[in-house]
């Protein structure tokens, strides 16, 4: 190869490349971009390119002409080469006057050679891509080497590597259109090809979004992200005790990682629980028991010990009230738009705001009254938060003990010779929450459509349901319904407006609405055409087609707070209200008494209550709903479920479950 002496070039006319092929110092080559250049897109990935001529050299030349009488080239191709060769000399890493090897066209084909470049050339295919990554490791080559020679992190190589190692059926797919990237990222969160075609293939097409892919090989674990108990034992200390964690490369740094260990995280919040426990012990309560999940189903169980709360002394007023305007303050400064406050100084201020409430937490502790007696008869559980935070449930009573304080009331009472009912509200100390009959419905037509959601989107749930009330008609001969909420005359439950006028907004019945509809559009309306169709279908998307029709029909409306339909359905489909519901003054504070949204607001915000309880009702309606936003709080009806670790799916919020129901495709007869 010649070096060029830049004093001589002047014209060059068209000739055989290999003859043009000549060295510039990088000095002469001109950093503004040709405009014979025929790309116009913004270079992008310099640096990448940069770290990767350093270490393996420039491997494809310039194509260059000359520009004014100085000796100077202009670059019509390859400008993105010569951007990296130009940050390396700035940074010194290569010299003003490395030589480029380039080729010297004539300036009447500048833009020919330009175009031939970029078009007369045929981009490696995704999965070539995919499995030469793999092949590199094959060689030898470790993850780090390979990242240095692409100038990307060692992250960048493990991914592609992850994604190398699908399925070659679904890569095949990947190839030609019908798997997206983003599907194959969610499915490459296993190394299991059987287990990634199953959950692809045997899924109807309206249920591979990478979310639905991603919770169907993870259903049996625990997303660390979202679980209250993985948050209170903390990862670090999982793995440290040995603890198998599954992780997404695909996902940012705080979420992506599944527990495959349940035992072993119960095992470790219940040594964690243990210092609370004999905090607990020491206040002399009969029994303490710990339950690191303990759920609302379970605590219903127990009856509770009526309490009281006395009014703070003197000194313990001050300090509330000192202590309720710091946060008042802190919290003026974080909601201030204006203010400049650092990603550190956000976190400092929400941390002093934590210590503050659990002061006031600590002291509104201490003005909750027991009777003396009940106490030591009476127990508590300590467990852990929808958060991840201790929390302990005292007062409680199993039904033998409530018995017996109940007797000793009628025995006082008959002693003294004073006619007392031993159910009597006012002199009862044990406590029995309710709601009206109206609310009750309310809520149980949200309960409905939420149920409804989730039955559509179990197909398998959906199928066990109408065999269920078949064989209790058919094979039992039963003709009431045998507690089963599916009408099997197939009677859309469509009525529930009548007792919540806003169910038809929610999440879930907008997202049924939908999937009707898409239903509705895609099958012929006339009997024989649909029954035609319906032979047609493939059976995955028969049964999808089944759970719609059953989930219409299901009702589970109650009259009262402690009644809740279909426990087992729900339990079937991971029915969780947070996905559905969320509570607001119109939704539920509002139609409560102020003693019963108190007692709500005790739960969710309790350094709140004294202040709360000055208010009027709709007062403490309209703040109950403000505070209970983002806590997870839920009404006993909707608490009352069966305990089981936190999975993927929960807590995702009502709009991300509906992408699992989008609309299905038609089938090929259809679209031809």
């Amino acid at each position: 190869m010649n070096t060029v002496d830049t004093r001589e070039v002047s014209t060059l006319e068209a000739a055989v490349p290999a003859q043009n092929m000549v060295l510039v110092p990088l000095s002469r080559l001109r950093s503004r971009p040709s405009k014979r250049n025929v790309r116009r897109k913004a270079r992008t990935s310099i640096a990448a390119l940069a770290a990767s001529i350093r270490r393996l050299g420039l491997l494809q030349n310039l194509t260059v002409i000359p520009f004014g009488d100085d000796g100077d080239f202009e670059v019509v191709a390859g400008g993105r080469r010569l951007a990296a060769l130009k940050l390396l000399a700035k940074k010194r890493r290569i010299p003003m006057d490395w030589p480029v090897p380039c080729m010297l066209v004539a300036d009447t084909l500048a833009r020919t050679a330009s175009l031939t470049e970029n078009v007369q050339r045929e981009a490696m295919g995704p999965v070539d891509e995919l499995l030469a990554w793999k092949a590199l490791v094959a060689e030898g080559r470790s993850v780090e080497a390979i990242a240095a020679d692409f100038g990307v992190k060692p992250l960048a190589v493990k991914r592609r590597l992850r994604l190398a190692n699908v399925s070659p059926r679904l890569l095949a797919d990947y190839q030609t259109g019908a798997v997206t990237l983003e599907q194959l990222m969610a499915l490459a969160i296993t190394d299991d090809h059987a287990a990634q075609e199953a959950a692809f293939y045997d899924s109807p097409a309206w249920q591979r979004s990478p979310e639905a892919l991603r919770d169907h090989l993870t259903h049996e674990e625990i997303d660390a992200s979202r679980d209250a108990l993985a948050h209170f034992v903390g990862l670090e200390a999982y793995e440290a005790a040995g603890g198998g964690v599954r992780r997404d490369l695909f996902s940012d740094e705080e979420q992506g990682s599944y527990l495959t260990d349940a035992g072993l995280l119960d095992t470790l919040a219940r040594h964690k629980l243990a210092d609370a426990v004999e905090q607990v012990q020491l206040e002399g309560w009969g029994w303490v028991e710990v339950a690191p999940r303990a759920t609302a189903a379970e605590l219903h169980v127990f009856q509770r010990v009526r309490r009281t709360r006395r009014d703070p002394n003197r000194t313990e007023a001050k300090r509330i009230a000192k202590l309720e305007r710091k946060q008042n303050e802190l919290q003026d400064r974080l909601d201030d738009e204006d203010a400049e406050l650092s990603e550190d100084g956000v976190g400092a201020l929400q941390e002093e705001l934590d210590r503050l409430g659990n002061e006031l937490e600590a002291i509104e502790q201490t003005l909750i009254v027991y009777p003396p007696r009940t106490v030591e008869v009476a127990g508590a559980v300590v467990s852990v938060d929808h958060i991840g935070g201790v929390v302990v449930h005292r007062g409680l009573l199993r039904e033998e003990q409530a018995k017996a304080i109940r007797a000793q009331e009628r025995q006082e009472a008959g002693a003294a010779g004073v006619e007392r009912n031993g159910h009597d509200g006012d002199a009862d100390e044990l406590t029995k929450s309710g709601i009206s009959e109206k609310l009750a419905k309310r809520l149980s037509a949200h309960r409905t459509a939420a149920m409804q959601a989730e039955v559509a989107r179990h197909p398998q749930v959906a199928l066990v349901a109408v065999v269920h009330r078949l064989a209790l008609r058919v094979v039992f001969d039963s003709y009431g319904s045998g507690g089963s909420p599916v009408d099997i005359i197939a009677t859309p439950q469509d009525g529930l407006t009548q007792h919540a006028p806003d169910v038809g907004d929610s999440p879930a019945a907008v997202g049924m609405g939908k999937v009707r509809e898409a239903w509705a559009a895609r099958l012929p309306r006339e009997p024989k055409a649909l029954f035609a169709e319906l032979l047609a279908l493939p059976q995955g998307e028969l049964l999808s087609l089944l759970a719609v029709c059953v989930a219409s029909t299901v009702s589970v409306l109650a009259s009262r707070e402690d009644e809740v339909p279909a426990a087992g359905l729900a339990e079937a489909v991971s029915l969780d209200m947070h996905d559905w519901w969320a509570p607001t003054a119109e939704g539920y504070f509002a139609h409560v008494s102020k003693a019963k949204a108190l007692e709500a607001v005790l739960a969710f915000a309790p350094d709140h209550v004294t202040r709360l309880s000055k208010l009027k009702k709709a007062e403490i309606a309209s703040e109950a709903e403000r505070l209970a936003a983002g806590t997870g709080w839920l009404p006993v009806m909707f608490r009352l479920r069966q305990n089981r670790p936190l999975r993927r799916q929960h807590r995702r919020g009502s709009k991300r479950c509906w992408k699992r129901m989008k609309p299905v495709p038609k089938p090929k007869s259809a679209r031809n």
